[in-house]
């Protein structure tokens, strides 16, 4: 087996499905002198992907922490199924971690990492039975043919995979993944995103999955919560967090290349972006000062574009070309389709798409157009 697999296919699920709802009331969390979590609040639904997405130092990993039971929170309540777990030990919460480093056994074969969360006296499981389950989650992963190989031996796809095994072969209530795939190489983080997705939906089971990578938050999540400085920022599907950010913020987190971000103002039925040639006829209700985010595919380039600029970067990605344009003062990013003939130097013509602009007000807080 390579790295590179296609996703998992149409596996039915062979575990039984034990799932928890999960509800993070008012939590706050001080780290000496440090505020790692300042009433933080959300809710996962039973069978959700939900992903926490922020910057390193967001607070991410104390969340989950928290949820675990390895970190007391100073203030609020965690709450499995609506029943609060705050006076529970972590091995009676029922949760299994996915750390960014794999930690496996080195000297221990696949089988006997799968198992060892198995073995403990705790469970009493008979050995016939853990080697069903094993059987089973090995086949869901197919990981079969590595059973009797020592972890040592293995690529980062294949201890990730085993990682995770050992998540699942325990059947818990809720799944906590930190940034399990950060580690792995470019092309095969996307090839086990997409296995990892398919598996959570194949086997329905609640996953609370903390990354800085804005495209795993999109792709793979049900429901994204955005994290700034220990607070909740906003929360939503991917189609919002991308669509309506609520701040400038969230705006720029999400979305490659950056959205294009200016100083604007009205004047005389235009909103007119400072120290550049752009002026758009709006008839939105907007304070004299504002600023202004334009998403790179919203800046179209064509023949008969409204606004004239200068090329001053070129680059071409394959599927598509991002160009920088400068008109007058300012600087826009552009993303267009394909391989985009223009030069360095050009002078090309754009229009901005008026029904996709975000507008935010001096607090960088989005203004409500509609």
């Amino acid at each position: 087996m390579t790295d590179s697999l296609s996703p998992i296919l149409n596996l039915p699920c062979l575990i039984p499905s034990l799932m928890s709802n999960v509800t993070l009331s008012n939590i706050t969390k001080k780290v000496r002198t440090v505020t790692a979590l300042d009433d933080v609040s959300f809710h996962i639904k039973d069978g959700e992907f939900f992903v926490l997405l922020g910057q390193t130092g967001a607070g991410k990993t104390t969340t989950l922490r928290v949820i675990a039971g390895l970190e007391k929170q100073d203030a609020g309540n965690v709450a499995f199924d609506d029943e609060p777990v705050n006076a529970l030990t972590p091995a009676d919460r029922d949760v299994a971690f996915v750390f960014q480093q794999y930690s496996l056994y080195p000297t221990m074969s696949v089988y006997d990492n799968l198992a060892f969360p198995l073995r403990s006296p705790v469970h009493r499981i008979p050995e016939t039975d853990i080697k069903r389950k094993i059987e089973q989650v090995t086949e869901i992963l197919r990981i079969s043919h590595l059973l009797d190989r020592k972890t040592a031996r293995l690529s980062g796809g294949e201890m990730q995979r085993v990682s995770i095994g050992r998540a699942i072969v325990r059947d818990p209530r809720v799944f906590l993944m930190d940034e399990p795939l950060s580690n792995l190489d470019a092309k095969l983080r996307e090839s086990l995103r997409v296995e990892l997705k398919h598996l959570q939906k194949t086997l329905g089971k609640t996953i609370l999955y903390v990354t800085h990578d804005q495209i795993e938050a999109l792709t793979m999540a049900d429901r994204i919560a955005v994290l700034n400085k220990g607070q909740i920022v906003q929360e939503g599907t991917a189609d919002d967090i991308y669509d309506r950010p609520a701040t400038t913020f969230v705006a720029q987190l999400v979305g490659s290349p950056r959205i294009n971000l200016f100083q604007a103002h009205r004047e005389n039925g235009s909103l007119v972006i400072t120290g550049s040639d752009v002026r758009v006829v709006t008839t939105h209700a907007l304070p004299e000062a504002f600023l202004l985010g334009v998403r790179p595919e919203d800046v179209r380039l064509a023949a008969d574009g409204q606004f004239p600029a200068e090329v001053v970067l070129a680059e071409p990605l394959g599927v598509e070309t991002v160009l920088h344009l400068k008109s007058g003062n300012q600087t826009l990013i552009a993303l267009v389709p394909g391989m985009s003939d223009a030069k360095i130097g050009d002078v090309v013509k754009f229009s901005i798409a008026n029904d996709k602009l975000h507008f935010f007000d001096t607090n960088r807080k989005r203004i409500q157009t509609t």
